[in-house]
This record gives structure tokens, C-alpha cells and sequence, in this order.
């Protein structure tokens, strides 16, 4: 399977320390936070990946080359306008070859058995498998709604009908996605993947929840970098191994 790390965003909320560094780049640990998402995908065996750069992105491309260092092959897409994460995976589309892909943030660091999750994908075979997690703020990070099949109905409050069964929780960003999913996608026009999901849910695809209990954190903010810091001090947060 291949995979698309999204690392365009401006990290606006974390100035001045993205004026001169993209938010990617940030080290967590001594090690820049894209390198945390590389490594775990090369643990679980995913070694072709993609990466959409805008902000600073020449330092992101010179950072990182080619993947051989991490014996992984990197393909990049840039963007001169935000293209948002729609817009981002349409661009890049070509790159999956017509196949399910895996999405990954740049900024989020998470702990998860993507071997699982990439079973749980194959063997159910949705459009879509989004990774959620349980959290009190979901409304704040963008709900989504799962009835007893862990099927997701709704997103944001949109999309199928809802009912006081529904369970609620938040997209921890992390999701196998068929590229069926994108076709509604304007090309070369910024846009929320969330449109597409919406509109297909709106069309009957099934679309599935996979549960994340591990750690998470998005690291947007100074006081989530300051607690990412501290997760690794504490080890609850463990780098892959680099070899």
C-alpha cells in the first residue's frame, strides 16, 4: 500500500517557529515530526510515499531527498496555492495507481498498528476507513457520528440521517481511502476531503470507523509541541526504529 503524508499547512499557530522552519520540520524528540510518520510507515512495511509541500517546502524536499535514507522511495507535489486536503490527494492521484491508499498528517503524531488497520480495510472493503478515537472536545475537532456497525453516518453533521444512537467521536486525520473517493474532487481548486466524504455518505458508500486508543496529539499549537515534547520524555511516545 502506498501512502500520503499531508504537509502543505502554513503552521500558522505555531509563529515565529514556522517563519523559518515548516512545521514538519519541527524536531520532537531530536527528530523532525515528518521523520516520526516516515518511520512508522516503514515499520508496518509501506515504503512508497508522497508528500505535498507548499509552505517552505524546499527545505522539506532537501530534508528528506529522495526517501533513500530511510530506504523508502519519496515522491513530492508541490502546490503554489493551497490546494487543501481535497484538492492535495487530487493532484496527487495519479501516484496511487487506482489503489487504497493510507493518509497521514504531517503534524500529528499518533501510536497505531497500521498492519491492523490495513487488514481491518482489506477485509471489509469500504470506500473509506477513518480512524477515530474517543475525546470530550470532538465537536471542536470536527465530530463524526458512528452507528453500531461502526459505519460513520455522519461528519460535521452532515450527511445521513442522524439518531440518539449514534455514537459520537473525532477523525484522528489517519484514513485508507479508495481513490473512488475523489472523484467528485475539483481539480487544481482548494478543497476539504470532507465534501467528498459527505457527498458519498450522501450517496449510500459505506465508509468505516477503525478505534485509535494509543497516543495522539496534534502537534498546531505551542502548549501540544511543549506536551509532545514531554510525552517522549516520558516514553509514552516511542520513535520506530531507524534502521
Amino acid at each position: 500500500m502506498r501512502a500520503m503524508i499531508l504537509a502543505a499547512g502554513l503552521g500558522t499557530r505555531l509563529r515565529p517557529l514556522t517563519n523559518t522552519i515548516p512545521k514538519p520540520l519541527l524536531p520532537v524528540g531530536g527528530t523532525p515530526l515528518i521523520v516520526w510518520n516516515l518511520l512508522l510507515l516503514r515499520r508496518y512495511g509501506i515504503r512508497d510515499v508522497m508528500i505535498n509541500v507548499h509552505h517552505l517546502g524546499s527545505l522539506i524536499e532537501q530534508e528528506l531527498g529522495d526517501g533513500k535514507t530511510f530506504d523508502m522511495r519519496i515522491s513530492y507535489s508541490p502546490e503554489s496555492t493551497l490546494l487543501g486536503t481535497g484538492g492535495g490527494l487530487k493532484q496527487a492521484e495519479a501516484f496511487f495507481q487506482g489503489e487504497a491508499f493510507l493518509v497521514l498528517n504531517g503534524d500529528t503524531l499518533f501510536e497505531l498498528n497500521l498492519e491492523n488497520l490495513i487488514r481491518f480495510h482489506e477485509q471489509e472493503n469500504p470506500l473509506a476507513t477513518m480512524v477515530v478515537r474517543e475525546d470530550p472536545d470532538a465537536e471542536r475537532w470536527g465530530a463524526v457520528e458512528l452507528d453500531s456497525e461502526q459505519r460513520i453516518i455522519r461528519i460535521n453533521g452532515r450527511g445521513g440521517i442522524g439518531s440518539d444512537s449514534l455514537r459520537q467521536r473525532m477523525f484522528a486525520g489517519v484514513h485508507i481511502v479508495h481513490p473512488h473517493l475523489l472523484r467528485t474532487v475539483p481539480s487544481g481548486r482548494e478543497s476539504s476531503i470532507i465534501d467528498a466524504y459527505v457527498h458519498e455518505i450522501q450517496s449510500g458508500e459505506r465508509v468505516l470507523s477503525y478505534p485509535l486508543a494509543g497516543y495522539w496529539s496534534d502537534v498546531g499549537t505551542p502548549a501540544r509541541y511543549a506536551a509532545a515534547q514531554q510525552a517522549v520524555d516520558e516514553g509514552l511516545l516511542r520513535l520506530a526504529d531507524r534502521k
